[in-house]
């Protein structure tokens, strides 16, 4: 299995939806897609007259936040993938993680905030993605969850990309996004170990949605998924990035 997360700023791009679906026909591998859609909350965000505040790349989620979050995640962001994959001839199927009670979740705490209705992924029912794999469908997750307490959360879809591919037990955790990896000095990097990454994130070298990106990836290998990426589309296709191996991790 293969777990692919895909950024929101490319999902208004028909060709990277194109692109996309021709990766998931390629791929020898059972694919799950779990993805976000940060700019298009944004935007609704702003016409609706709600400010987007962000603590180190998680957003900040008050009821209408999530009201809105919920409805570009779970409704047009999630469609728009399933829409381009059906097109290519991808069997595909969409779902929120209040699906099924597909990602149980738990309020997020902060060391310095309070982040509102945002929740970290506690467990996730694997074995609904499975059977849909089993039988040839191509799961679509939106990151909102279900939490313990009944309550809707937000969750950062790169963390719940990291907490499925756990549990899915993936090959490859792949990060795809519009930047081709970690960037430093002009130039991707093809590695990065744990240390490395704390000091990069210490003097702003990786900075604002890259830091949950870089933790949820050092987070999977380092809990047994043998290798995630970080990259854009045309990476993932000539299998290049920045890599996080076990033994980068180890």
């Amino acid at each position: 299995m293969h777990v692919y997360k895909i950024g929101g700023n490319e999902l208004s791009d028909p060709a990277f939806l194109a692109g996309l679906a021709q990766a998931v026909t390629a791929s020898d591998e059972p694919v799950t897609i779990v993805h976000g859609g940060g700019k298009a909350i944004a935007d609704l965000q702003a016409k609706l007259g709600l400010e987007t505040v962000k603590v180190d790349g998680l957003r900040v989620t008050d009821a209408e936040s999530l009201a809105a979050a919920e409805m570009v995640l779970s409704g047009q962001a999630n469609k728009l993938i399933v829409k381009a994959l059906l097109a290519a001839g991808v069997d595909a199927v969409g779902l929120s993680g209040v699906d099924g009670g597909l990602l149980k979740c738990r309020k997020k705490q902060h060391p310095t905030a309070d982040l509102g209705l945002v929740g970290e992924i506690v467990q996730v029912r694997a074995e609904l993605v499975e059977m849909l794999a089993e039988r040839g469908l191509t799961a679509v997750l939106s990151p909102i969850s279900l939490g313990y307490d009944g309550q809707t959360y937000n969750v950062n879809a790169d963390e719940a990309a990291s907490a499925v591919a756990l549990a899915l037990e993936a090959d490859v955790l792949h990060f795809i996004s519009n930047v081709p990896g970690v960037i430093y000095k002009g130039a991707v990097l093809a590695e990065l170990t744990p240390p490395q990454t704390e000091d990069f994130i210490a003097h702003g070298v990786i900075k604002d949605g890259m830091v949950p990106k870089v933790r949820s990836a050092l987070e999977a290998v380092s809990k047994g998924i043998p290798q995630a990426r970080i990259g854009n589309l045309d990476g993932l296709m000539q299998g290049i990035g920045t890599v996080f191996t076990n033994s980068v991790c180890s």
